[in-house]
């Protein structure tokens, strides 16, 4: 974990981590068998995307290539570049891992783990930026760059390759989400269609925001320049936030005003409410 995402967040919670890669693994298969038999006709694409695999690695990679893949990187090239990633990086297998967990936790729609491995477009952005941040950390910024092309055009989701960001993280739909080069995203937080973590005019250096751990960006909200939402905080649907967010309160409006204070133990990112509290009119 980097020092700037370490700041952003204290020690690990209990929530989510307490489920190993085995075990989603072992569900996600059960869940592709059953599925055979439940719609014949998708039979050959579970079967080669996950009953054929090893490991939840080299699952999410295929899909991943399957996904993104096109003429200037062959299928099998992103495959092999996205198994690269996951297997050299220690970290990636328990984000995934959160990620998909995050995500049949907080979405009411998801029942199980299959759905979002292979439709969410959330997941797949998220996962896919993850190999964009492996290769920009390696040098290698023409591909991580390639990738984040890739990730946008499919998925209708900009994420910079160098941004950070921890895992539990849930992107919800996907589209319209913009996420900076220096933007800093703890664990634990949902982020929902629209959302723009960006800068604020032509600065250089550190100029996009630093959501702290268990944080809610509601729909079109907009979070720009170097500022800091901390830790449990709820960011009202199309707020514009242009200044620091005190943890475990409500802002929302144009610009961003505190409208309503939540408990510490309130945890804005799981239940997904995005009211706005006292005042939310009729």
């Amino acid at each position: 974990m980097t020092a700037a995402l370490a700041a952003l967040q204290p020690p690990l919670r209990a929530i989510s981590r307490s489920t190993a890669e085995t075990e989603v693994w072992a569900e996600l298969r059960a869940e592709a068998e059953a599925a055979l038999i439940e719609e014949p006709l998708y039979a050959g694409i579970i079967q080669a995307t996950i009953l054929d695999q090893r490991s939840l690695a080299q699952a999410l990679a295929y899909r991943l290539a399957h996904r993104l893949g096109d003429g200037d990187l062959a299928r099998l090239s992103m495959r092999d570049l996205c198994l690269s990633a996951f297997e050299a990086d220690p970290e990636a297998g328990a984000h995934a891992v959160r990620d998909l967990v995050a995500i049949r936790e907080r979405d009411p729609t998801c029942r199980r783990y299959l759905d979002p491995f292979l439709f969410y477009k959330g997941f797949a952005a998220l996962e896919a930026y993850r190999v964009g941040h492996w290769l920009w950390h390696q040098g290698r910024a023409t591909l991580a760059l390639h990738v984040q092309s890739r990730i946008s055009e499919v998925f209708g989701c900009d994420i910079h390759p160098a941004a950070r960001i921890g895992s539990g993280v849930f992107i919800d739909h996907a589209t319209g989400v913009v996420i900076g080069e220096t933007t800093v995203v703890a664990d634990d937080v949902s982020i929902l269609q629209s959302v723009t973590l960006g800068g604020n005019g032509k600065e250089s250096g550190d100029r996009h925001p630093k959501i702290a751990r268990g944080v809610l960006l509601s729909v079109g909200a907009k979070v720009l320049g170097n500022v800091r939402v901390g830790e449990g905080a709820k960011i009202g649907a199309a707020a514009v936030v242009l200044s620091d967010v005190p943890a475990h309160t409500t802002v929302a409006g144009v610009p961003a005003r505190v409208v309503s204070r939540l408990r510490p133990d309130e945890e804005p990112a799981q239940s997904m409410d995005q009211s706005f509290g006292f005042g939310d009119g009729i």
